[in-house]
């Protein structure tokens, strides 16, 4: 029998979040380790045209399962979500690796967001599990915060690494490695946690389908009316939107009426939780823009080799835990906790301000200071999303609400990548990467404003 959170040592607890860690290690590496080895990628296969899917159809597919699962992960507790979307995310990046064409790539980067959604929607909430307290959990939170980037940080310069040394195909085979050390450690070491709440209750299947064609067709029929060589697709574009729409529609009376709602719609009860989740979408827009065309510009504009791109873009993502840290022992001791995210939002919106400088002459200091700025400010705003998400929520619904910022950011990751990729196919990649970045420091502003809009409850001092 698993002895209850409070009764866990030290050590226990310690190991349970090493487990943890190695799943956002995996997410991490899922989502990032290729985008040095794509523009080979896209040579090897000739699919230049649909480079942007690639990332797109990753994130929608994400997108899509990150709400269900973080609900499902409430109702049937996490451990055996994180188990499941392991072996989903392993198999789909090792199918990935064998790819014969763009197309095939495209279908299992879709599996590896399938997994990935469920990955993420577990990993960020199992803190709220295994720490009731918020100004506990936060402290904790840097462990998974600080694994997140740090393997986001080194994903790039890995795959970059792999591909010169053995090959594309072999930067897919990172992440099946690291997905077999998680499964251990979640399987041995963290608590089976079963919810009460959910016994004896129907499964919301209905609100499940309407919530997936909400989130997912609307991104799919962006991405046919912005990507090249697609307007004889554009009544299936206006069509997916549509159903899109009339499937958010109906989710609302459907989630209203039944007894376990897949998204409890109580958790947008407060101004503060809409507003959060609105930044999580723009943040996640700019960080994804960041991390997927940048290397792009370095390889295929400023010529630098797949190693040298992946080692200038480290700081972007291996930043993230400074700022984590730094941003985890001032939360216990603020009154007005939201301060940190107008600060983060003024770094990265720097950051990526300062990016537009960078040409093929600029001094490597330079560019890794610049780079390092934005990360950190990434650190300020990304954990504090979640947090002040589970701080507002009640606990039967943590999952949920976790799992709503991650869908967010998750969304705002496939709408950036799908804008800045029409931008560059109907252009070029250095002036569509311009145009993108100008949009970034806007989206910046407005995070900022909309931080000063959110009133958080004072946070006790510890």
């Amino acid at each position: 029998m698993i002895p209850p959170r409070d009764e866990l040592s030290r050590k226990e607890l310690l190991l349970a979040m090493s487990g943890v860690a190695w799943a956002l290690i995996v997410a991490a590496f899922d989502s990032t380790i290729v985008s040095t080895s794509m523009p080979e990628v896209a040579q090897a296969l000739d699919g230049k045209a649909l480079y942007a899917w690639v990332g797109t159809a990753y994130f929608l597919a994400s997108a899509i399962t990150i709400l269900i699962f973080g609900r499902l992960g409430d109702l049937y507790g996490r451990k055996p979500m994180m188990l499941t979307s392991l072996a989903i995310v392993g198999i789909g990046s090792v199918l990935a690796g064998l790819s014969q064409n763009m197309l095939q790539l495209i279908a299992f980067r879709v599996l590896q967001g399938l997994g990935g959604g469920m990955m993420v929607a577990t990993t960020f909430t199992a803190p709220a599990d295994l720490f009731p307290d918020p100004r506990k959990r936060v402290r904790w939170m840097v462990i998974t915060s600080a694994s997140y980037a740090f393997a986001s940080g080194i994903g790039p310069m890995l795959g970059g690494l792999v591909t010169e040394a053995l090959g594309w195909r072999a930067a897919f085979f990172i992440t099946p490695g690291a997905a077999v050390i998680s499964f251990y450690l979640t399987w041995k070491y963290f608590p089976r946690i079963r919810p009460n709440h959910a016994s004896g209750k129907r499964l919301d299947w209905l609100g499940a389908f309407l919530l997936t064609l909400t989130v997912g067709a609307p991104l799919a029929g962006l991405e046919l009316l912005t990507a090249e060589g697609t307007q004889h697709l554009r009544a299936w574009a206006l069509g997916l939107i549509t159903s899109g729409l009339v499937a958010g529609m109906l989710l609302v009376p459907v989630e209203r009426r039944v007894e376990m709602p897949i998204f409890p719609l109580r958790i947008l009860d407060s101004r503060e939780s809409i507003l959060l989740n609105l930044a999580g979408l723009l943040t996640g827009g700019i960080m994804y823009i960041l991390i997927f065309y940048l290397p792009l510009l370095l390889q295929d504009v400023f010529g630098y080799s797949p190693t040298h791109a992946g080692l200038l873009m480290t700081p972007l993502v291996a930043a993230m835990p400074m700022g984590s840290m730094i941003n985890a022992q001032l939360v216990p001791r603020q009154n007005k906790p939201e301060r940190l995210l107008i600060f983060g939002s003024i770094l990265l919106g720097l950051g990526c301000l300062l990016t537009m400088t960078f040409n093929a002459t600029s001094p490597t200091w330079w560019v890794l200071t610049v780079l390092t700025t934005t990360g950190i400010g990434l650190g300020f705003l990304l954990p504090n999303f979640t947090l002040f998400m589970q701080m507002i929520s009640a606990q039967q619904d943590v999952g949920a609400a976790s799992a709503l910022v991650q869908t967010m950011r998750a969304l705002g990751s496939a709408l950036g990548t799908a804008i800045v990729g029409m931008l560059i196919a109907r252009m070029s990649i250095s002036l569509g990467l311009q145009m993108g970045l100008i949009f970034c420091v806007c989206l910046c502003v407005i995070v900022g404003w909309i931080s000063t809009q959110i009133k958080m409850k004072n946070v006790e001092r510890s």
